[in-house]
């Protein structure tokens, strides 16, 4: 049995600087306080490998980024937001020699639970050698971790072998090489990376940090401005004084007609990237159209400047919800049911095709310079905020012909049909890859639930609002 051990940073990932992702674990899993100071320690933690005191540095990070916070934040991190930031970084070339051995052991110098389970899931290793965080009796991180020497690490790693030792090593001083004998194995490929959350988009290295911290008091004064902006002027108006204060809406296709006489409103399926995809589709069409949602905020209902129909998830209610909107205009509908970052399209819900068929399939991305406009850990009523805090944010909106009656229920094809359709048609236009995931798998991995906003919830999500900024 052929195996490798591989070093993780500066060798299956580029970088071998780790503080980037400590400064993910402080923003994420405490707040802007921690993130900044750990920014501020950063000349010190710099020093300290230029004169060869390398891993006094790596504690101190260490310290600095989770001393105090609780173990179930640090593996919520980890579990759905580093994963992400890794697989960016990861070398591909180092991945092929990596993935082409039997048995796969990665060493990392970074705290064991924050690498863990990308190590194991996306790279199919089969054991991580690191060191391990110390956590006190209320589950909390010391800031302080043991099993750090080289010793107790190569003595690990033998047991791995049984005092053996690998068929290759791969770290910085021996770089990867791929022979003719790797490509006898069959390549592996990572597992992507379909669901991830966290609210930064760029990985925090120092000078991207540093534009964050600098950024953010504009930004928000910007949020301010822009949705009060859109609470006061026309939907026409929109688009226009969008463009002053730094946004963009690109427009493909023709959009449909309002609907007229005693007809019934077209229903406008659309990819669901952030919260703001109806409400961009109302500003391009120059007209309200309610949207069909599942589980939003309040606030984010408050601040809406269109009209919201909150779903029952009881399947016949939902049904005379949707025909009782139809009847009045057009809708909106998301029938992935929760928004995915990466270029994946979720499971559509069939019930849409049941109930019309003038059905106009719409493409809807995006993008963002510093903020994403979603979240499964965090507060939602915090995701137009976000969105309007980021410089340039860009939306693309593409609409596609309305669907002839023969590719819907009433030429006698299933509602599953349909809808399995129009979705492999709209990620044919964006580029996409269909799933099978659904709502449930992406707040199952994320959160550990099942994404159902609770009205009892305000209180606590209230206070994870608050510790973005101040704890």
């Amino acid at each position: 049995m052929e195996s490798v051990v591989s070093e993780l940073e500066g060798t299956l990932l580029k970088d071998a600087d780790a503080f980037s992702y400590f400064m993910l674990v402080a923003f994420e899993a405490s707040g802007l306080v921690r993130f900044a100071l750990l920014l501020l320690l950063w000349p010190v933690i710099r020093l300290l490998c230029m004169v060869g005191m390398r891993d006094a540095g790596l504690k101190l990070m260490i310290f600095v980024a989770v001393a105090g916070v609780p173990k179930s934040e640090i593996e919520s991190v980890a579990r759905a937001v580093l994963p992400k930031f890794y697989m960016d970084d990861l070398d591909m070339d180092a991945w092929k020699v990596f993935s082409s051995h039997d048995k796969r052991v990665v060493i990392t110098k970074t705290p064991k639970i924050m690498v863990e389970r990308f190590v194991k899931e996306h790279l199919r290793a089969d054991e991580v050698v690191g060191t391990e965080l110390s956590f006190n009796r209320f589950g909390l991180a010391t800031g302080f971790v043991h099993g750090d020497s080289s010793n107790t690490i190569s003595e690990r790693v033998a047991n791995l072998f049984n005092n053996g030792a690998p068929t290759l090593l791969m770290d910085q001083l021996h770089p990867p090489f791929l022979t003719s004998q790797n490509y006898d194995h069959q390549l592996l490929r990572p597992l992507p990376v379909i669901f991830h959350d966290g609210r930064l988009v760029k990985r925090p290295t120092p000078s991207t940090s540093l534009l964050i911290l600098l950024w953010i008091p504009v930004g928000i004064l910007l949020a301010v401005i822009r949705i009060t902006m859109g609470f006061i002027l026309p939907f026409w108006a929109i688009p226009y004084v969008s463009r002053l204060f730094g946004g963009k809406v690109i427009v493909k296709g023709k959009p449909p007609l309002p609907p007229s006489g005693g007809n019934s409103g077209v229903l406008f399926v659309c990819t669901h990237r952030t919260l703001m995809d109806p409400v961009v589709l109302s500003s391009v069409l120059r007209r309200k159209i309610p949207a069909v949602t599942y589980s939003i905020s309040r606030l984010s209902e408050i601040l809406s400047p269109i009209p919201t129909v909150r779903l029952t998830r009881t399947r016949d209610t939902d049904a005379e919800k949707i025909k009782r909107e139809l009847s009045k205009g057009d809708l909106v509908v998301c029938p992935e049911g929760t928004t995915c970052r990466e270029p994946f399209l979720l499971r559509f819900s069939a019930l849409f095709a049941e109930l019309t068929d003038r059905i106009v399939p719409v493409a809807m991305n995006y993008r963002v310079g510093f903020f994403h406009a979603t979240t499964a850990r965090g507060w939602k009523g915090l995701d137009p905020i976000f969105f309007f805090m980021n410089p340039r944010p860009v939306y693309e909106v593409t609409f596609l012909n309305q669907l002839p009656v023969e590719a819907t229920c009433s030429s006698g094809k299933s509602p599953h049909d349909v809808a399995n359709y129009v979705q492999r048609i709209l990620a044919a236009t964006l580029g996409f890859e269909c799933t099978n995931f659904t709502r449930k798998d992406k707040y199952r991995v994320l959160a550990g639930n099942d994404g159902t906003v609770s009205p009892t919830s305000v209180v606590d999500q209230m206070v994870k609002a608050v510790r973005t900024f101040i704890q």
